[in-house]
């Protein structure tokens, strides 16, 4: 209702003065429906921003007087709200507290226990074929300086999509983001810096004659990019969408001449600017690429505008981008001190 610009609806929690009711206090469960529903404001409701104010205002007031059900309801709320958690996991708190409702429909939540179920189970599948893929890689014998991170790159992915028709995307995506893991490895923790300009030069070549230029403990990651990128062609060209690859090679590229850069810095103790560092970690947060990727098999809802227009450097993409750097960066220095 807020994304369409229809917050003016809520005026109706106002009093005469401006300000919301304070008869509002009493219903905590309305104040949680608020609050959540303030969550989906958008820039200049400022009836939502005074919404979320207040509801957590009194609800963090009124936690300790609450029964046990609705006082853990509460709690979670404050501390994950729906819109900013990952649908699948809120799901199951949310089957806990409906199943507690006395008004809660029986067959409406078993019939949404049993959906969960039937995703999960094609879930586990899905990660075992990873799974195995991976392992058949062994990353961790041949490179054991790289992170091993593929069950949480799945679950990153299931954030991006869950639903079952996005099978084949979820098994693009995250093999993408795997060996994106291991290349990020090799330019942040392990390659020397002539090695890595024969990396950067292979990747920008993008053909497996150029692996015979690279070190050994490179070819297995060089050949497994091309692999992966090979199956997405052949996938796409059932589909007769092959134009979509262009796009999604062409954002890996420029993502590991960012990398590329970034390694340059550290091997010649060189510090850049704000400005300077900003340009460049934005491309290494991963989003643009992860985004172009995401979008490659998602079907016929995807045009060829899409990519154009995300390639192009949305807003929403940049912005996501820098919330996405400085919480990494924020996380990471906390870990190192």
């Amino acid at each position: 209702m807020c994304w369409m610009g229809y917050a003016d609806v809520f005026n109706k929690f106002k009093d005469d003065n401006g300000k919301i009711r304070e008869s509002l206090i009493g219903d905590v469960r309305g104040m949680l429906s608020l609050y959540e529903a303030a969550h989906l404001r958008v820039r200049g409701e400022d009836i939502l921003d005074e919404a979320l104010s207040f509801t957590i205002t009194h609800l963090e007031s009124a936690v300790s007087n609450l029964s046990n059900l609705v006082q853990e309801q509460v709690i979670h709320a404050l501390n994950q709200p729906i819109h900013k958690g990952l649908t699948r996991l809120e799901a199951t708190h949310y089957f806990f507290f409906y199943e507690q409702d006395d008004s809660h429909n029986k067959v409406l939540l078993n019939f949404a226990k049993l959906d969960f179920i039937l995703l999960q189970k094609m879930h586990q599948w899905e990660l075992s074929e990873i799974t195995r893929w991976w392992k058949e890689l062994d990353f961790a014998k041949k490179m054991p300086f790289a992170r091993d991170r593929m069950v949480e790159c799945y679950f990153w992915i299931l954030g991006v999509y869950f639903e079952p028709q996005y099978l084949l995307a979820r098994r693009m995506l995250t093999k993408v983001t795997a060996l994106t893991s291991i290349i990020d490895d090799i330019y942040d923790v392990y390659g020397a810096l002539e090695e890595l300009v024969l990396f950067t030069d292979a990747i920008e070549r993008w053909e497996i004659s150029a692996i015979d230029q690279l070190p050994e403990y490179m070819k297995p990651c060089y050949q497994a990019l091309l692999d992966v990128y090979n199956m997405i062609d052949e996938e796409m060209a059932r589909k007769e969408t092959s134009y979509r690859v262009h796009y999604a090679k062409s954002a890996m590229k420029i993502l590991v001449r960012a990398y590329f850069e970034e390694a340059k810095w550290f091997h010649q103790g060189y510090v850049p600017s704000i400005e300077e560092y900003m340009r460049v970690a934005l491309v290494t947060s991963c989003y643009t690429m992860l985004t172009t990727t995401s979008l490659m098999g998602m079907g016929e809802v995807v045009s060829k505008e899409a990519f154009d227009w995300v390639s192009s450097g949305p807003l929403i993409v940049q912005a996501s981008s820098v919330v996405c750097r400085l919480m990494d960066d924020i996380v990471s220095r906390k870990v190192i001190r």
